[in-house]
């Protein structure tokens, strides 16, 4: 049941149970570097990413990125009918995935023994909000849950200001790529032992995701006693790292977090003093004297127009960004040069817009083939490819099984 794709995982098979983001975004990432994935939703109303803004002509875009590169079947895993037909999908696939709450599958008789008892060999990956056990772990989880509650939103916002939440869901997108690393690791464990080597769960929590990628914080607490909170837009280690306005009404951000990176900010906005003033002689005493630091540095670049201000910084070798937004990044010539925005095709809206495949391989490049399926749109195919006749698919749709 493959299709032709590209990329180092050519010939993974993945079959795809989860919804809304971070369950299909893990299977997606693999599906660019080249991985087969069939994608489930259940008949009728689909993944319930579909009702997500943004539409076109009511077709959902969000859903067209977040699903792309997979083909889409629709499924009730709760009739047995539609049990059946996933029993006979499974021996094709490599990995299942599924995001439902812990023993969702199980009432539906969609056991781990029964899964093995088909195919011994399957990985299965369950990203859940909590994880399996523990006494959360039949509580709903979003993006913004997990956020606040390891500790990421109390670091986001003004020190004198409510916890701010992104306008992104990034917890979603943190989940997702642990669940693709998860996947990767037990398909080497796997493949390390022979092909007899049964296949074995992930348990991947989206809250342990979200909380990990907060490197520092644990081990800082444990022997400092530092509970961190907000700083607004100031790096919390290093000075000067602010966002400063320019002369046109721009915002840049700025980071000098080495010795030498900070001389060539002061040389380069013609505050040589400030290299030799004792108050920020290294980064310590700039952190403690920040305020003062970044009054100074701001009245310099208020001077200077954004373009300006980035000639001079690129010069000196600054890290140094305009603050972009979707508009800017379609014409920046970087993004452009690395054609990191490709055009897809899609059977709906004809051709779409969207990222690259990350990270690029020099051997076996990965692609963005196609963007996500329309609902039940590969029905026909996978189905026939069981065995399934015209006349009994027929059936199956009229009682709803697909």
């Amino acid at each position: 049941m493959s299709t032709a794709a590209a990329g180092p995982l050519q010939g993974l098979r993945i079959l795809d149970l989860s919804t809304v983001i971070a369950g299909p975004w893990a299977s997606t990432l693999l599906a660019d570097l080249g991985a087969d994935v069939l994608k489930v939703e259940m008949p009728g109303v689909g993944d319930p990413l579909r009702a997500l803004p943004p539409y076109k002509d009511g077709v959902p875009l969000w859903w067209k990125a977040a699903n792309r590169n997979k083909r889409g079947i629709t499924l009730d895993l709760r009739r047995d009918e539609g049990r059946e037909l996933l029993g006979r999908l499974l021996p094709e696939h490599d990995v299942l995935v599924e995001n439902f709450r812990p023993g969702t599958l199980d009432k539906w008789g969609i056991t781990k023994d029964w899964l093995h008892g088909i195919h011994p060999g399957l990985v299965i990956l369950r990203l859940t909000g909590f994880g399996q056990t523990g006494p959360y772990r039949n509580r709903p989880g979003f993006a913004r849950v997990f956020e606040a509650m390891t500790g990421f939103t109390n670091l986001c916002g003004e020190a004198d200001r409510p916890p701010l939440h992104l306008g992104f869901p990034i917890a979603d997108a943190v989940g997702g790529l642990f669940g693709a690393i998860g996947i990767l690791a037990a398909l080497h464990h796997q493949r390390q032992g022979g092909e007899d080597r049964p296949g074995q769960e992930i348990d991947c929590s989206m809250m342990e995701s979200m909380f990990r990628v907060l490197d520092f914080l644990p081990i800082e607490y444990d022997q400092l006693g530092v509970v961190r909170g907000r700083s607004g837009n100031t790096s919390q280690y290093a000075a000067p790292g602010n966002v400063y306005q320019t002369a046109d009404g721009r915002w840049a951000s700025i980071a000098a977090s080495t010795q030498r990176i900070y001389e060539r900010l002061c040389a380069a906005l013609g505050r040589p003093d400030l290299v030799n003033d004792p108050r920020y002689a290294t980064n310590r005493d700039r952190v403690a004297h920040r305020a003062e630091l970044d009054q100074a540095l701001a009245a310099e670049i208020a001077k200077h127009r954004i373009d300006e201000l980035g000639r001079m910084l690129e010069a000196n070798e600054v890290g140094f960004s305009p603050i972009c937004d979707i508009a800017d990044i379609f014409e920046d010539a970087h993004f452009a040069a690395r054609q990191a925005i490709v055009s897809v095709p899609d059977d709906e809206l004809g051709t779409v817009r969207m990222q690259s495949v990350v990270p690029a391989f020099s051997e076996t490049p990965g692609a963005v083939r196609h963007a996500g399926p329309s609902l039940g749109q590969h029905n026909q195919a996978v189905f026939r490819e069981l065995g399934l006749t015209d006349a009994q698919l027929d059936g199956l749709r009229a009682a709803g099984v697909i």
